[in-house]
């Protein structure tokens, strides 16, 4: 750095010197949830019923680009349609197509009571991107043989909705003794497990259990954060689609008593996430991006801002919790993330000063050069995208047609009920 680096550089015939004046020079973000096969879907039934596979992997790779764009340079994509996006990771790696760089899930292992989609999902076998597994025998089968073909990371939805008892929200649907199974066998072949936890009683498990990263970790109650803290688990929170809904979703159409749902997930989380955080506990930043809501290229940086609004750090805190403590989530801590001797080279330059305005990074124009391990990569906008047949869930409209909205005044919407969404 400094004198030394300039002294090295003159060594090195065919540099190219970039003017960063008036631009924040930064480590890449890292995007620790992002799906990256859903293509921006409006629904589980669309991803679920809609999509082929090799179409769905070139689609992807589409939207990779956009993510370099949003100045993006790792990505965790904790599971997939057909587990294909092990196949665009290892197609970025090989230089095939460029994009960020990738560690990937393969199929959500769930039990035979199912993941966030209700009836939706298949009892056995494969549905979207989940697998049911009903025995242990199938569990240690499906773990060693995503792990074969490539998974960095086992995925489980430690959480699931019963549609018959939506009210009572996402539910913990697996025993001590299957989720330390999970992780036996995983890290036995050194392979990190991760779990999608909503409510105290699934977080605490999965801590417990051995597990080496916890999505959302929400409604912790005092012994869940113990056993958190304890561990010092990692948590990628991953709200920036409730935070979305909360700020936007009027624009959208969106009942006031949903948006005001989604907004309690975030507010009653404030107290256990700042005290994780104290801790020692390390936040990772995820986008959630794969669905309309937090399209490809937009939201990545947008998590920064909750920990800044709702968690009560820094700017600057928080992106270290989005560069350097998310290292951990593409299994390069101690490699990215850090702009300093003996890190890669993953880094973006910004105008204008990022630690006093983190919405900069919201604007890829203001994105002006991003480099993995010292390359820099083509920011040019890809070619504008025409329909794919089939490809999307037909809409007939977002009312029901009664004799009122046909021929009366407007009406009120009705009230949310929250079995019906499952």
């Amino acid at each position: 750095m400094g004198i030394a680096a300039d002294d090295e550089a003159k060594t090195r015939p065919g540099l190219r010197r970039i003017d960063a004046s008036g631009q924040t020079v930064m480590p890449g973000l890292i995007d620790t949830h992002c799906h990256l096969s859903f293509d921006d879907a409006g629904s589980n039934s669309e991803i679920f019923f809609q999509r082929r596979n090799a179409l769905s992997a070139l689609v992807a790779s589409y939207n990779a680009r956009k993510l370099l764009r949003a100045g993006v340079t790792g990505v965790l994509d904790p599971d997939s349609t057909f587990e294909n996006m092990t196949d665009l990771r290892d197609a970025i790696d090989a230089n095939i197509v460029e994009g960020p760089r990738m560690s990937c899930g393969a199929y959500a292992l769930i039990t035979g009571v199912g993941g966030t989609a209700g009836r939706l999902i298949g009892d056995e076998g494969v549905t979207g991107y989940y697998m049911a597994v009903n025995s242990k025998d199938e569990i240690v089968r499906e773990v060693r043989r995503q792990i074969k073909y490539g998974a960095d990371w086992i995925k489980v939805h430690v959480t699931g909705i019963i549609p018959r008892q939506a009210h009572k929200g996402e539910l913990c649907v697996w025993t001590d003794d299957e989720l330390k199974l999970i992780c036996d066998t995983a890290h036995d072949l050194e392979t990190p497990v991760m779990g999608h936890c909503r409510g105290a009683e699934a977080t605490r498990k999965a801590a417990e259990a051995g597990f080496d990263l916890i999505f959302h970790a929400t409604a912790m109650d005092d012994a869940a954060l113990q056993a958190v803290i304890d561990r010092k688990v990692p948590i990628a929170p991953a709200l920036t689609f409730q935070y979305n809904m909360v700020e936007f979703g009027e624009k959208i159409g969106t009942s006031a008593s949903l948006m005001k749902l989604f907004e309690s997930e975030i507010t009653e989380s404030i107290e256990t996430m700042t005290a994780a955080h104290k801790a020692g506990v390390p936040l990772l930043t995820g986008s959630e991006s794969g669905f309309s809501l937090v399209p490809y290229g937009d939201w990545h940086y947008r998590e920064l801002e909750v920990f800044v609004k709702y968690f009560g750090m820094s700017p600057l805190e928080a992106i270290q919790c989005g560069t350097q403590k998310s290292a951990f989530g593409i299994k390069m801590a101690g490699e990215v993330g850090v702009i300093a001797p003996g890190y890669r080279a993953d880094i973006i330059c910004v105008t204008g000063k990022v630690e006093d305005d983190l919405s900069l990074l919201g604007n890829s124009d203001n994105i002006t050069t991003v480099m993995i391990d010292g390359v820099e990569k083509d920011l040019s906008p890809p070619p504008k995208r025409k329909p794919l047949s089939g490809w999307r869930l037909a809409s007939i409209g977002d009312k029901k047609l009664t004799r009122e909205v046909a021929y009366g005044p407007e009406q009120p919407p009705e009230p949310l009920n929250i079995e019906e969404l499952h």
